[in-house]
């Protein structure tokens, strides 16, 4: 649920900054922060509980710090949207800067590996140990 909440609301801010739902003025998906927030909370308590099950197999699994690379990035690049897209006085008033659309690409992205990376934990530690 965590993650759904967290990534859906994350992808939707993305996508339209890079141009899906022009209509939709961009500024009225500010709101959607404490939501996601929040989402990322109960996947930060929940992502603990499962590492703290089995830590020393997550612990030597490379691919979790591939996961957790790409989760940091993609952290750092959601309160970037926030800070410099949603706090400029011009947003809504001027096309899409090109080096918004490249943060919202970039922080898609991220999630995109990240959630890979989650996946395939499992399958990517019994091929690098064996």
């Amino acid at each position: 649920m965590g993650m759904g909440v967290l990534v859906g609301l994350n992808a939707t801010i993305d996508l339209r900054i890079v141009g899906f739902g022009p209509r939709i003025p961009i500024k009225t998906l500010e709101r959607a922060y404490p939501l996601m927030w929040a989402g990322f909370a109960v996947n930060l308590t929940t992502g603990t509980l499962l590492f703290i099950s089995d830590a020393v197999k997550h612990f030597s699994n490379p691919v979790f710090f591939v996961k957790l690379g790409f989760i940091a990035i993609a952290l750092v690049l959601l309160k970037q949207i926030r800070n410099r897209i949603f706090q400029d006085p011009r947003l809504d008033k001027q096309p899409v800067l090109a080096s918004w659309k490249l943060m919202a690409i970039a922080s898609l992205t991220c999630w995109f590996f990240a959630i890979t990376a989650g996946r395939l934990m499992a399958y990517l530690y019994e091929i690098l140990v064996y």
